[in-house]
This record gives structure tokens, C-alpha cells and sequence, in this order.
């Protein structure tokens, strides 16, 4: 379903690419652009991931940079029953975090410092498992070959606006110009929204799994949710169409980037993790898998496959 899911996407963008190379150059702007989404796809393959963590200024951490955190994932990735991921952090006090890669053998998930500041370990495990599960789920191909996509569809049609009024065999003019530089990237953007939502609800009921409790990664949505709130995040401003790969979105909504959002509303996020943790434990205690066995209770509640918690990170 998710490679179905992946061709549609991909043709969708490839399809929008070539109208606005159409409005813009006819034809023979049609086939240019063709070469190019093609170019840009194969490119995104190989590359995309990289370039993501470059846009939002993420560095590599290892067992002795940040041994707690890299322990953690990989911990998760272990009862997941994934390949070791790369680990990533980025300077940034918003808590937020996202994974990207071409698949399960060349993936990263990356984390802001304000994440491992704000959350307690338990918390931190959640949204870790959560980004895991995008990973086994191959979402990470979607969501980083979308932002590259997207992004080059904004340049296009920013093109067009210096070009499209002095082409004849358009007939656009400077009014259809301006148009097609507002609507092609909107219309990228409801591509993107169209996966957006089932994507994230599948990673959040897996990521659960994973980690072996619903309700830490219940307890770090409101968190990171009431964090977005407050804390800007510049790098994520600038490239609008990495939004989308974040657990939540990053955007403040100041501008036209977040009309429409990418994510589902956190509240039914929670609901369907309270509904999870409800349906398969001992009253939503523990989420028992076969990778995963449920951890003992200590006297204070349960402990989780980490000890007990210790509070925020900082």
C-alpha cells in the first residue's frame, strides 16, 4: 500500500510539474519540464535525505556525543526490528523531530535539542518509536521525496512570473502568471495533505507498539503541540515543504504555509491512542507485542523497558 501510495504521489507531482512547464513554455516547456521532474525524482532517491537534514542544520551524535539518546533509538530500533538508523540532532528549541531516508537500511531520525529538553525519557521513547515506524512503514520515501518535489514546483512557478509575460504561445500574460505561482504550490501542497493523515495514524498506532505504551506518546504530542505554540522554528519557516515530516507540524501560521495543515489534529491523535491503550492492555497500561513483552509493574506504576522515569531531560 505504501509504494501504491508512493507512484500516486509521485505522479501527481509529476503531472502538476508538467502543466506549469506547459503554461509556462508550451510544449516544448511540457517536455522540459518532464526531464526535469524525472531528473528531480531520481535526484530525491538518492539524495533528499541529506539535503532535508542539511535545510534544518542537523548533525550526526553517536554513542559517546550522546550516548543517553542514541542508546534509546537504539534500543527501539532493536525491538523493532530495524537496521541501527544514523541519529541526528538539531539546535533548535522547538520540540520537534522527523525521519527521512530511502528505507529501513538508509535511514536517519533526527531531534531537536528542545525535544530532549522538554520530555521525560518515556515521552522521548514515543516520539522516537513514532518516527521508527515511519521508517518500517517506508513513509520516509514519500515524505522526503515529497519536500524535494514540492519544492522544486514552487521554484518552477516562481519562474513563470518572469518568464510567462514574455511568451507569446502561452497566453497567460502577467495575471496568469501571478496565478500559477500561487496555485502550484498550494496545489503541491494538497498532494502532500492527501497521505498526510493516514500516514501519521499508522505511524502513531505502530510507534505505540513499539515503544510499548500508547499513552508516552499521547503524553508527548500535547507536549511538543503546546511547545510549537511558543517557540518558533526559523529553519523549518524557511523550507515550508518539510512540514510535513515532523511529528507535529512546525509551522506558526503566520503566513499562508500553514492554511492548511498536513497533520491531524492532535486531539484525535491522543483519542486514538487512548482508544489504543484501551483496546489492547490491562487497562491501557501496556501494549504487549511479540517483539516487545510487557515490562513489570514497580511500586509507583509501571516502570517501562528503561526504568522508571527519571523527568525532563536537560
Amino acid at each position: 500500500m505504501n509504494y501504491f501510495k508512493t507512484a500516486i504521489l509521485l505522479a501527481g507531482l509529476t503531472a502538476l510539474f508538467m502543466a506549469v512547464g506547459y503554461l509556462i513554455g508550451g510544449s516544448g516547456g511540457a517536455m522540459i519540464a518532464l526531464v526535469i521532474a524525472a531528473g528531480t525524482n531520481l535526484f530525491a532517491y538518492w539524495n533528499s535525505d541529506r539535503m532535508v537534514l542539511s535545510m534544518h542544520g542537523a548533525h550526526e551524535v553517536d554513542a559517546h556525543s550522546a550516548p543517553d539518546f542514541v542508546g534509546l533509538v537504539a534500543e527501539l530500533a532493536q525491538r523493532a526490528q530495524l537496521p541501527m538508523p544514523k541519529v541526528y540532532l538539531m539546535d533548535n528549541p522547538q520540540p520537534n523531530a522527523f525521519a527521512t531516508g530511502r528505507d529501513p537500511e538508509h535511514a536517519a531520525v533526527a531531534a531537536t535539542t528542545g525535544l530532549l529538553q522538554s520530555l521525560s525519557r518515556e515521552e522521548l521513547a514515543g516520539v522516537m518509536a513514532h518516527e521508527l515506524a515511519h521508517i518500517k512503514n517506508r513513509d520516509t520515501l514519500i515524505m522526503t521525496v515529497t519536500a524535494t518535489i514540492a519544492g522544486a514546483i514552487s521554484m518552477l512557478a516562481q519562474f513563470g512570473m518572469f518568464f510567462g509575460g514574455r511568451r507569446d504561445n502561452n497566453g497567460m500574460g502577467v495575471i496568469g502568471s501571478l496565478a500559477m505561482m500561487l496555485l502550484a504550490p498550494l496545489a503541491a501542497m494538497i498532494v502532500q495533505m492527501a497521505i498526510s493523515r493516514t500516514r501519521e495514524y499508522s505511524a502513531d498506532r505502530l510507534g505505540a507498539q513499539i515503544c510499548g505504551e500508547p499513552m508516552w506518546l499521547a503524553s508527548a504530542l500535547m507536549r511538543i503541540e503546546d511547545g510549537v505554540h511558543h517557540v518558533p522554528n526559523m529553519d523549518a519557516e524557511r523550507s515550508p515543504a518539510t512540514a510535513h515530516m515532523f511529528i507535529i507540524n512546525p509551522l506558526s501560521g503566520q503566513g499562508m504555509d500553514n492554511l492548511f495543515s498536513t497533520h491531524p489534529s492532535t486531539q484525535n491523535r491522543v483519542h486514538e491512542l487512548q482508544r489504543l491503550a484501551a483496546e489492547t492492555g490491562m487497562r491501557g497500561d501496556r501494549v504487549r507485542t511479540s517483539a516487545a513483552p510487557a515490562a513489570p509493574r514497580g511500586p509507583s506504576g509501571p516502570s517501562g523497558p528503561w526504568g522508571r522515569s527519571r523527568g525532563p531531560w536537560g
